[in-house]
């Protein structure tokens, strides 16, 4: 048993949570909210919610809080595909966020530039134990993909060489990040931002607000400054949606762990 006795689980596309569900053991029938449908069941011995959140901070945040209010998860993770910033993030990588910011949110002069308006935050960080284990699972799954004969197979067939782990700045904002001017102005402003997504940051607000616990990791399908691309339908099907069911699995079995445990509990409580 883990600190948490419910997890919510997100993805913001049908390909990112395909092997996910697969995975799932339905315990009650699928439950629709506020237009999302909801899959409630066992994943790796834990009591999981699934959802998907849609595109977008808006229809992220509104997932998150469902999960939340209506589902009572105690913690929450993302996981999904997002460009590459920084300059050592290639295609084919896996990011764990650290911290999550709006690249788009500009209250000023009233606030600083990227602070959510009274807060007093621009960045929140991820849950320190969620990301360890999602990092530890990020690591085991790029070796996996690079000693494999099916995952060399699928990295031959992407042009992708020696897959890496990295942990950093997650930013997010409701604007596909794609062209060279805007990702070197987002980097000149964020020179720490590692990848941009449309959902992460959002939901990390949401987490904050109601004191929840919240980790992401994404897998890189393009690089956010149009140096590099690929097929996206391809990327997810080859190579994404198995880094977030391996990834997954084994940060829920390292959540399972003895020591781990026994480490949360010893953690002050949530008031």
């Amino acid at each position: 048993m883990t600190e948490s006795s419910r997890l919510g689980i997100l993805c913001a596309m049908q390909a990112e949570q395909q092997m996910l569900l697969e995975q799932l053991i339905p315990t009650q029938p699928q439950q629709l909210h506020g237009k999302r449908v909801y899959h409630r069941g066992q994943l790796h011995g834990h009591e999981v919610v699934m959802a998907l959140s849609g595109i977008g901070k808006v229809a992220a945040a509104t997932s998150a809080t469902s999960l939340i209010a209506e589902f009572g998860c105690d913690a929450v993770l993302f996981t999904g595909t997002a460009g590459g910033l920084g300059p050592s993030v290639n295609i084919g990588d896996i990011v764990v966020a650290t911290s999550f910011l709006q690249h788009d949110l500009d209250a000023s002069p009233l606030f600083p530039r990227f602070e959510v308006p009274l807060t007093g935050c621009s960045r929140f960080p991820a849950d320190n134990l969620w990301a360890s284990r999602l990092l530890e699972g990020a690591h085991a799954a790029v070796a996996s993909a690079s000693r494999s004969d099916a995952g060399r197979a699928h990295l031959q067939e992407l042009s992708i060489q020696s897959p890496r782990a990295h942990l950093g700045l997650l930013i997010s904002g409701d604007c596909f990040v794609g062209g060279t001017e805007q990702a070197h102005g987002i980097r000149a402003l964020l020179p720490d931002a590692m990848a941009v997504d449309m959902e992460s940051a959002a939901v990390a607000q949401v987490c904050a607000d109601y004191s929840v616990p919240f980790a992401a990791v994404r897998s890189i399908s393009d690089r956010a400054d149009a140096t590099a691309h690929i097929d996206f339908e391809r990327f997810t099907t080859l190579l994404a949606r198995h880094y977030s069911a391996a990834v997954l699995k084994l940060a829920l079995q390292a959540a399972s762990r003895p020591q781990l445990a026994v480490q949360a509990a010893r953690r002050p409580a949530r008031r």
